[in-house]
This record gives structure tokens, sequence and C-alpha cells, in this order.
């Protein structure tokens, strides 16, 4: 984060702008609406300029900027003219006192940055760019008005009355936070925007007063094989209300950082032969945390019910009464074999797809090897990389031909997707010649051949 963006109050605090055009203009309004007393600094002014400066009760100072001005009586200063001269000895003779400055269009002489401004007042919402980008800040900007409803701010300033209130009724801070929640998912919210204040009172009365202790729920979810964008929408609900995240070792960072930032976030990763926590102790954990009243995400890789041990955990759940949701995620298979561009069925090649796990047990794959020799059939191997080798051998020695495609995906749908095309014969062999590592997801069949024209990636 280069930026570290804080919501200052301005009301009744002396401000200065330097220069007295269009863009100083522009920013005093800013300003006014967050009821500060702005002074100019120009040779001219604007009138509608002047008349902001009169309004908050301000000063004009019909001078050039000079440096001998009594900067540090201002809260912040803003470099508005159009000679970077000046702006550049604006900044820094406040980067001298410690004044916080901006130079309009001009980042590396702002201490501070004016952000795009969605305003439901008192919510308010800022997009900065850190001045790579100001144009993009404001296109977000416009996405944000049109998905921000106007009633935000009224339901702001509904909560802010009753704060006080419900702190009282509710010491614990993450349950308080649940009863909001609870709250805005309610008909509060449209009893606010329609103005229906008196209804509204009534019906967060009643809440405080039917208030109970929340009971834990765990929440099962699907984090896709790692590309954030391919999180369900309810996936990403719930792991931002979440209390604790139990997230494993394929979860990607980009997916991480979408997670509520203050929740409780607990490793349990688990890679050959090394599970940070074993799975009887996550089953534990889980339980515990559901005991405790928290509303606890299970995060992993994938979908959980494909060789995510996601039924095992379920049961222990509910042998424990504890409640549960389960919210599917998109497979390595449909969502690796997607960005390699290898269709997992096509008329032509393959009309049936089996997901196979590469698990070794006593060091060599158990699989059904009869059933999976077809011609016309598109094997998906799933953790099976150790034991390629082993693999390839038996389906050849089953009768499998040994020029059959074969695709190795490695750490699919990120930025460090890498995807290997061979054969039953050779596939093996290239592991270790192009530094293949786990997560890789294995592909084999006839539908390896169009990734030639349909890669797109």
């Amino acid at each position: 984060m280069d930026i570290f963006p804080i919501s200052l109050k301005l009301q009744q605090q002396p401000c200065l702008i330097v220069g007295g055009g269009r863009i100083a203009y522009r920013k005093a309004l800013l300003l006014q609406k967050a009821g500060a007393i702005i002074s100019v600094v120009s040779p001219e002014i604007e009138a509608e300029l002047l008349n902001i400066v009169e309004q908050t009760q301000g000063q004009y100072l019909k001078i050039s900027f000079d440096t001998t001005l009594q900067l540090r009586s201002y809260r912040l200063v803003i470099a508005a003219t159009d000679d970077a001269k000046t702006n550049q000895q604006v900044f820094e003779a406040c980067e001298a006192e410690n004044v916080l400055v901006n130079s309009v269009d001009d980042p590396p002489h702002c201490r501070f940055m004016v952000p795009a401004i969605v305003d439901r007042s008192p919510l308010v919402v800022s997009i900065a760019t850190n001045g790579a980008s100001p144009v993009l800040a404001r296109q977000i900007r416009t996405q944000l008005e049109a998905a921000v409803p106007q009633g935000m701010g009224k339901l702001a300033e509904f909560s802010g009355k009753w704060r006080s209130r419900v702190k009282a009724k509710i010491a614990n801070p993450d349950e308080r936070r649940i009863f909001w929640e609870d709250l805005y998912a309610s008909p509060l919210k449209e009893q606010v925007f329609n103005d229906h204040i008196a209804e509204a009172d009534q019906l967060i009365e009643q809440a405080l007063i039917e208030w109970q202790k929340p009971k834990g729920e765990v929440y099962l979810v699907g984090a896709g094989p790692g590309d954030p964008e391919l999180l369900t929408l309810k996936a990403l609900r719930l792991m931002q209300q979440a209390d604790v995240i139990i997230y494993d070792r394929l979860v990607s960072q980009p997916i991480m950082d979408l997670c509520r930032r203050d929740a409780e976030k607990i490793y349990v990763g688990k890679a050959r032969s090394n599970h940070a926590v074993p799975q009887e102790g996550i089953n534990a954990l889980l339980v515990k945390y559901a005991h405790e009243g928290k509303r606890v995400c299970r995060l992993k890789g994938g979908d959980p019910f494909i060789f995510g041990r996601g039924g095992e955990e379920i049961q222990e759940l509910f042998e424990a009464g504890v409640a549960f949701q389960v919210v599917p995620g998109i497979t390595a298979a449909s969502g690796c074999s997607a960005y390699a561009g290898i269709p997992l069925t096509h008329r032509d090649y393959a009309q049936s797809v089996r997901f196979l796990t590469g698990h070794l047990k006593e060091g060599s794959p158990e699989l059904p090897w009869h059933e999976l020799v077809y011609e016309n059939q598109t094997l998906v191997l799933y953790m099976g990389l150790v034991g390629l080798e082993k693999i390839c051998e038996k389906l050849i020695a089953h009768g499998q031909r040994p020029n059959m495609p074969v695709a190795l995906i490695s750490k699919g749908t990120t930025p460090e997707q890498k995807v290997v095309v061979g054969t039953l014969a050779d596939i093996a062999s290239k592991v270790t010649e192009h530094q293949i590592h786990a997560p890789t997801l294995t592909i084999i069949g006839e539908v390896v051949r169009l990734r030639e024209q349909l890669q797109w990636l």
C-alpha cells in the first residue's frame, strides 16, 4: 500500500489554497462541503472562488506565494496554480513546516492526495490511485455512484443515532457487529431508505429486546483454483463477515486479501507428507470456534466436495451440533483446463470425463485401471505429480497407447500458470526439465490436442 487512506475532519479548520483560477475553485468546493475555513493566496481570483472564501469566513491575500507566510496556522495547503515552479515552492515550504500539502496533478509534490469521492454523507467513499491514474479513479467512482444507493447516507445517520444504546445493550464488539449486520439484512434498511423512521425505530427497539448471544456457524467455502475473480458472490460475502478464517495451502494470497481484514486467520495448510494441522485437528478447530459463538469460514482451494475432505468436516460438525453452510467453488479441473484452453469434453474427442486422485498408497497409486483405458474419455488427476511416472506406466500396461496426449497445468488460473504438454510415454521426464511443482493438475486425453488452437491466456 503506497498511501495510507484517512478521513480528515475539517469543520471550522483553516485551509489554504494557492491559486485563484478554475482548478483552485474546484478544490475549494470540496473543502467547503467539508466545512473548512478557506483562504486563498493569488494575485488574481475568480469571482466564484472569492464567494467561497467569503462564505467560509476565510481570507483572500492578493499576493504571490511567499515562503514567509505562516503555513503552520493551516491544517492543509493545496497548490493549485498553473506554474510548476510555484507549486514546488509551496510543497517545499510546507514540508519544512510539516504541513499537509497537495499539488494538483503533480504527485511528486504531494504529501496527501485528494481522492475521487462518492458522497452519501455521513457515509463517504473515496478512491485513490496515488496519482497514477485519476481518470481510472473517476471511472470507479462512477460505478460506485450507481452501486451505492442514495439512502445509505440516511442509514448511516440512523445508525449513529442508535449506536450508544446498542453499545450499552451489547458490550461485546464482535456480538455487536453481528447485531448490526443482521439488522442491515432486515426490512429496517428499506424503512430508513423510504423515510419511515418511526417504523425503523420500532424494528431496532424490538431487535434489542429479542437479542440473544449468537450461535456459532461454519461456512465451508470453495475458494476456486487461484484467480480471485473466480470466487462466487456468496463466497465473498461470507469471507467478509466471518470472525475466523481457517485456510489451506491452495488458497492464493489475492483471495486471502479479500477476507475480512480483522478476522483471525489460522493456516492449516497441507502439503505432501507435511500437514501443518492434521485433519482431526482441523475438525476440532471448527467445532471449538463455533461453540465459542464465532462465525468460521473454512476456506478451501477449489471445491470442498471434490477431493477436499469437505464431507468429513461437515460430518464432524453435524455430530457436534454445529450449524453449517456449504458454498461450492470452481474446482481445479474446470478452472485450470479452461485457463489452459483445454475443454474437458468435446463432441469429437471425449464424451465423458473422470476426476481421479493421484495420491500414492504404500508407494503405488490405486486406481481402477481397466475402466480408465478408454479412447473417448478425459482423465483429470488431482495431486498426481509425485506418482505421475507410475500412473503413466500403469495406463500403458493396461492397454492405453503411449502417444495419448497429456497436459500438466501448474498453478492454474494464477499469473504463475505454466502448461507443459507431452504424451504418456514422455510427460514424466518433462517435470524436472520444465521445473513443474505442485499444485499441478494432470489432464490425459485427446482433448489436450485442442490447446494449440484454443489457448487464450
